[in-house]
């Protein structure tokens, strides 16, 4: 069976609450978990320390036992200095999207139709 540290929501609608749980991986998402590892409360602000807790000693326990901690968890994990800082690629990063670069695109086109527009123009001002 494979063990994953993961976050189960709770809470009511638009009020989201996480349990960080050791769970069965089959199990689903808010389902049957082994045990509670802590919790995650996103609505406090990030310099709370009632946002995220956790019981490291637990959590390492499992660690050791194989599970596995999902990418949100172990950016929680990181956070509080119980496991390394790993290095992430995002090459894609800060690029804009498609619809962004097509919006870019028509105001380059639009804006070299005005100018070849006006060139025209202006040099007939200048030969009067």
């Amino acid at each position: 069976m494979s063990m994953k540290i993961r976050l189960a929501r709770g809470g009511s609608k638009k009020r989201p609450f996480y349990r960080i749980v050791a769970a069965d991986s089959r199990m689903p998402r808010d389902g049957r978990f082994i045990e509670k590892l802590g919790t995650y409360s996103p609505l406090l602000p990030k310099d709370s320390e009632d946002r995220v807790k956790m019981n490291v000693e637990r959590i390492e326990y499992w660690m050791s036992h194989g599970a596995q901690p999902t990418e949100r968890v172990q950016r929680m994990l990181e956070a509080a200095g119980v496991s390394p800082k790993k290095e992430r690629n995002n090459p894609k990063k800060g690029t804009p999207g498609k619809k962004a670069q097509e919006r870019v695109q028509e105001k380059a086109d639009k804006a070299a139709a005005e100018a070849a527009a006006a060139a025209p123009a202006a040099e007939e001002a200048a030969a009067e």
